[in-house]
């Protein structure tokens, strides 16, 4: 069972979402917040698995929620799913280096939220890839590559290396092997084992970390 946190400051909204999420037998929404400060309680006493998150409530806003789930050890499987619009762009991207798992549009279909749930739960893939690796790429071009890569790339083998720029593509482990010709099982195992290595969260911090240290650049996506 897949246990979920609902924050929004709209209770329609929230209930909503809940109506759609409790219909399947898989998914059970277990608490809801009106705001960042009281969604970081709900899930330090509940440790849900998937927060969906809007970015801006009063008071503590989505972004510093994000961080603080992100920062606490306790809540480590927490994944959070930040629900915004296409205005927000900087806002998405500041929630994805904060340590959210990937976004989702509001006004997204029923069948995509619901895949978006159980993939943020499995940490198997982006939150709707093409939109998040535009928004990634666009901003993370932004950012001036640090002069050396971080030392932990360096513990990378060449086949890690060839798979993180895969991911960093918005390619699924499944994609992933097939371009690799690999089985699902071992491009699987390669993730692990970078996530791993470099210390990060969740593919969606692998991207970030892709980017920000120039081993992947705006426009190299998906070849």
């Amino acid at each position: 069972m897949i246990r979920v946190v609902l924050a929004d400051d709209q209770r329609l909204v929230r209930a909503g979402f809940r109506s759609i999420l409790e219909d399947e037998d898989d998914i059970e929404v277990v608490g809801e917040a009106g705001d960042g400060d009281r969604v970081v309680a709900v899930c330090r006493e509940l440790r849900p698995d998937v927060v969906l998150m809007d970015i801006r409530m009063p008071g503590t806003d989505g972004l510093e929620a994000a961080r603080r789930i992100a920062a606490d050890p306790r809540l480590d499987g927490v994944k959070v799913v930040i629900l915004t619009t296409f205005d927000l762009d900087d806002y998405v991207y500041g929630a994805l280096r904060a340590g959210a798992s990937g976004f989702l549009l509001k006004d997204t279909d029923p069948d995509e939220l619901l895949h978006a749930v159980r993939v943020a739960h499995r940490g198997d893939a982006l939150i709707t890839p093409s939109v998040t690796r535009r928004l990634v790429a666009e901003f993370a071009g932004r950012v001036r590559p640090p002069e050396a890569a971080p030392a932990a790339l360096n513990a990378l083998t060449a086949r890690e290396r060839e798979v993180m720029e895969l991911v960093a593509a918005g390619l699924t482990n499944d994609e992933i092997a097939a371009r690799l010709v690999l089985s699902p099982a071992t491009a699987k195992t390669h993730v692990s084992r970078i996530l791993t290595k470099l210390n990060v969260r969740d593919r969606s911090q692998l991207v970030i970390l892709a980017y920000e240290s120039g081993m992947v650049r705006p426009g190299r996506l998906g070849g």
